[in-house]
Order: structure tokens, then C-alpha cells, then sequence
């Protein structure tokens, strides 16, 4: 971890230390600068939260160089299996981290062990009520539905019982089988059964219509967010600096940032990056991270975007959003209006009712919102 923590905080002086990270841009590209970098960090994926806390206070002493913590939403993802009580929490919270989200995935124990968690229902509870209590007044919970053998009343139970929890964000995906994974291999030989895509649609309008009802705002297809006060003031320049549009104030600014298809840096074995008209990743692997950083060479792979990716992924990336894609911020992203590039799909999808649209912009209808990538497939 020692070694891990020394070669990330080596790549992170090496941005601090460009007044123009014009390095990380093709020859002629206009660069990045620092008043340019948006005002969130973001611990994750993986588990940063298993980092002994010298070795997180040193990656943050580093990223606070380039970004000022103190002015910045500062997320950390952890599991509650590695949260170890509240000193541990208090101490993240006093580092400057000032959001935490958690991988609760499910409040059904036998289900969590076929997902491979190493924490129960109880001590996921424990640990949300500990992070609340020692002043994370921002708090995200990750739930899976369409789980092995989930049935809508046990869904409908959940979202019940985590309601009351009164967390400020919640995410919620519909279970994923990837190929690599034991659990593939449990489905695909019939051990074990989950819900169909139809059983799944319905779990997911049960989430809408329950959290909706206690008050949560659904501002992107996974996403629901209080609309109460928080502490982090990253929202105001958020939303001024990027045009964005009116967002809950729990919202996770830092995902909105990715949701407009913006400019963000990116450190660490397997982080991807994006500065346009380039997409960059480091070297996956963590030996091979740490050999290669010292002499410069974390970054392993590049891709040179066209003018048509940028067009596309402000597309599919921004009618996640629940307000969809603006006129003005496609054309400030895009150099081009909506209708220029996909007067064609625009139209149809129209007709079909899976979007509508005003003089603002664009934006999935309910009804698109069920088959999101039918409508997001037209725009690659």
C-alpha cells in the first residue's frame, strides 16, 4: 500500500506541477488550467477506504495541491465490511473528506453472501449511522435490484425500510451479470435464478414512485438526492461553471461533471481521464503502476476523439440526467446546435415517444427512460 500511495502522490505533484497541464493535450491543444479544474475529488472505485489513514492523509495532502479541499465536494467510496466504527470515520471526516458512499447493495444477508460481501444488513445500518453521527452530512447508499432469486415484495420491503434511514443520496442499479464472475457462472447453470427484464423494470418504477413519495428527487436514471442543505459549497460553481441544470443539493457533482461530458483529471492504477480531444488511462495493474510512474509513464493508453464522439457522448451521457441535454451546453460542448448533427434521430425519437423536447432541449420521456439505450444507441 506504502509503495502504491508513494507512486500516486508522484503522479499527483507531477499535474500540481505543470501551471498549464498542457502536457496531458495534443500539440497545439489549449491545455487545462487550474482555474479550469472543477472543484471535486473522488476517492474510488475499488475500496480506498482500506487504506490506513496516514497513507489516505498523504493522497489527500497531494490532490488538495491541485484541487483545494476545502472548496471541493471530497467523496470517498468505502464498504461497510471495511468501515472500522466511528474513530475511523471521524478521522476521514477530519482529513477533509465531506461525502461517503457506501456499497450496501442489498439489507438481505443470504443475498449479500452469494454477492460475495463481507458485511450483514445490521452492520451496513451501523455504519451509516455511524458516519451520520460523527458529521458526514452527505451520505450515499449503493443499492443492486434484480437480484439472485429478489422478489418485488422484498424489493418493495428494502426501499420501505431504507427510507427511513433518511440517507441523502441513494443510487440504484439493476443487477449486471459480468462474463468473469462467479455469479455468471451460477446463472448461466441454472444454480441460481434472478428476475427478467420485465421483473426488473418493475422493481426500478417501484423505486421511482417510493422515493419519490418520501421526498427524493430523481435527477438522473440511477440517482435520487435530497434537496436539503449540505455543507460542501462545490454546488453553487458547479452548476454556474458548467451551465448545468438545476440539480438537488445532494446531488454528486463530481458524477454530473462525467453525466456533461466535461474535462477531469485522473490518477491512479486504472483511472481514466478525459481531456478532450483526448481520453487517457493509466496502466491497470498495481506492480506495474508503480513501476512505471516514477519515470513518467502511468499513463498507458490514449484515444484521440473525433468531433463526432465528443457529439455523441454529450448525447448518451447527458440524457442520464433527469433534465436532459441543453441546447446551449451542446453547442458550448459541441461548436454545433442539436439539430445540425441529429435533426434525423431527434425527430424520430419524437415520434416514437421516447423523448420530448422544448427550447431548452432534450430529455427521455418516462417511457424512454425504460429503454434507455435503445434511445442512446442512436447517437454512437
Amino acid at each position: 500500500m506504502e509503495a502504491y500511495v508513494e507512486a500516486l502522490c508522484t503522479e499527483l505533484a507531477a499535474l500540481e506541477a505543470m501551471p498549464v497541464l498542457a502536457d496531458l493535450h495534443p500539440a497545439g491543444g489549449p491545455g487545462l488550467t487550474r482555474a479550469d479544474i472543477l472543484p471535486t475529488v473522488f476517492l474510488g472505485g475499488g475500496t480506498p477506504s482500506m487504506l490506513p489513514l496516514p497513507l489516505l492523509e498523504r493522497v489527500l495532502k497531494a490532490a488538495d495541491a491541485i484541487v483545494p479541499l476545502s472548496r471541493a465536494e471530497v467523496t470517498i467510496e468505502a464498504n461497510p465490511g471495511t468501515v472500522l466504527g466511528r474513530e475511523y470515520l471521524r478521522d476521514l471526516r477530519s482529513l477533509g473528506i465531506n461525502r461517503i458512499s457506501m456499497g450496501v447493495q442489498s439489507l438481505h444477508d443470504p443475498t449479500l453472501r452469494v454477492l460475495g460481501r463481507i458485511h450483514t444488513a445490521a452492520e451496513a445500518r451501523q455504519s451509516y449511522e455511524d458516519a451520520r453521527a460523527v458529521g458526514f452530512d452527505s451520505i450515499n447508499l449503493d443499492f443492486i435490484f434484480g437480484l439472485p432469486g429478489q422478489t418485488q415484495e422484498q424489493w418493495r420491503s428494502t426501499l420501505d425500510e431504507i427510507v427511513t434511514w433518511q440517507a441523502d443520496h441513494f443510487s440504484l442499479y439493476s443487477l449486471i451479470l459480468e462474463a468473469s464472475t462467479p455469479l455468471y457462472a451460477q446463472v448461466t447453470a441454472g444454480r441460481i435464478t434472478v428476475p427478467d427484464d420485465d421483473e426488473a423494470g418493475a422493481m426500478y418504477e417501484q423505486a421511482i414512485e417510493q422515493l419519490g413519495m418520501a421526498g427524493y428527487v430523481q435527477y438522473e436514471i440511477s440517482n435520487w438526492a435530497r434537496n436539503t442543505a449540505r455543507s460542501s459549497n462545490a454546488a453553487p460553481s458547479i452548476q454556474q461553471r458548467l451551465n448545468a441544470p438545476t440539480l438537488p443539493k445532494h446531488a454528486c457533482h463530481h458524477n454530473v461533471a462525467y453525466w456533461l461530458n466535461v474535462d477531469y483529471l485522473a490518477c491512479g492504477a486504472g483511472a481514466h481521464g478525459h481531456l478532450y480531444p483526448r481520453r487517457y488511462a493509466d496502466t491497470l495493474g498495481i506492480d506495474d503502476y508503480i513501476r512505471r510512474t516514477p519515470q513518467g509513464q502511468a499513463i498507458s493508453e490514449v484515444t484521440e476523439l473525433e468531433a463526432h464522439d465528443m457529439a455523441a457522448e454529450t448525447m448518451f451521457m447527458g440524457l442520464r440526467l433527469t433534465a436532459g441535454v441543453a441546447e446551449d451546453h451542446f453547442r458550448e460542448r459541441c461548436g454545433v446546435g442539436l439539430d445540425d448533427i441529429y435533426g434525423i434521430e431527434l425527430t424520430e425519437l419524437l415520434a416514437q415517444g421516447l423523448i420530448e423536447r422544448d427550447p431548452v432541449g432534450v430529455r427521455l420521456t418516462e417511457r424512454g427512460r425504460m429503454v434507455g439505450n435503445r434511445v442512446f444507441e442512436r447517437f454512437v
